[in-house]
């Protein structure tokens, strides 16, 4: 028997309960019999004001889950999705790979992940070496991220990172801030724009972007999403959210 609606492919996404952006922007992107079944991480909506708490969050979110995957999974998803950013960058490219094997043990189902999936775009776009990147951490989550993109070979030649003052307030961050933020970054020698933080709502405005710059602006949640349809073999085309989505 198969799923009346995920008829071709059911995804199980985990997100920290704060988020609010990562469900709406799956659920858009998704083609016919497609679906998705989140499960939220329990974390509070403290203030993030330094890298104190920014640390405090990503300890919550990696303690909660767990539970959250648990749960998901008695809905027998084919494939498990992870709707967070900065634990997925946290210590570099080794940390990354450790984490995507506990994930993977723990679900029993192959899995995907922010960081591997942004990388998996810009290699997939080809010749890209130089990036800006546009992320709503404290300065320790942007060191973070630096780290894993240099892990990975690239070079990180401008980063913008948006400090937003809690976690349910990256959502709030507006598209004009968002596109100021990616204008920042941008410059003649950069070869593709990536934005980081699952709650920052620009897959959209990436898509609009790349018409302005002409050069990739991937969004982690295009990305993410891009990534999960085609570890399972789909290959749809599917419009209106850019170039990744469009051509690989």
């Amino acid at each position: 028997m198969t799923d009346s609606l995920g008829y071709r492919q059911k995804f199980g996404v985990i997100a920290p309960s704060t988020n609010t952006s990562v469900q709406p922007e799956f659920d858009a992107m998704a083609p016919t019999g497609v679906t998705n079944h989140m499960s939220r991480i329990f974390v509070r909506d403290d203030p993030v004001l330094n890298d104190d708490d920014f640390n405090k969050l990503v300890a919550d979110i990696a303690e909660q889950q767990d539970d959250a995957i648990d749960r998901v999974m008695t809905c027998k998803p084919d494939h498990l999705v992870m709707g967070i950013s900065a634990e997925t960058f946290w210590g570099g490219l080794d940390a990354s790979n450790k984490l995507y094997d506990q994930v993977k043990e723990r679900a029993g189902v192959d899995v995907t992940m922010g960081s591997e999936a942004t990388t998996a775009a810009l290699n997939a776009y080809g010749g890209i070496k130089r990036i800006g990147v546009v992320t709503p951490y404290m300065e320790i989550g942007d060191q973070n991220v630096v780290r894993f993109f240099t892990d990975c070979g690239f070079e990180v030649a401008a980063l913008k990172g948006l400090k937003c003052k809690s976690p349910v307030l990256i959502a709030h961050t507006t598209q004009d801030e968002l596109r100021d933020a990616i204008m920042e970054v941008n410059s003649a020698d950069v070869d593709a724009i990536i934005q980081v933080g699952t709650n920052l709502s620009m897959a959209k405005l990436a898509a609009v972007a790349e018409t302005w710059l002409q050069k990739p602006v991937i969004a982690i949640n295009t990305a993410t999403y891009w990534r999960a349809l085609r570890q399972v073999g789909i290959e749809d085309k599917i419009e209106g959210w850019g170039s990744l989505l469009t051509k690989y």
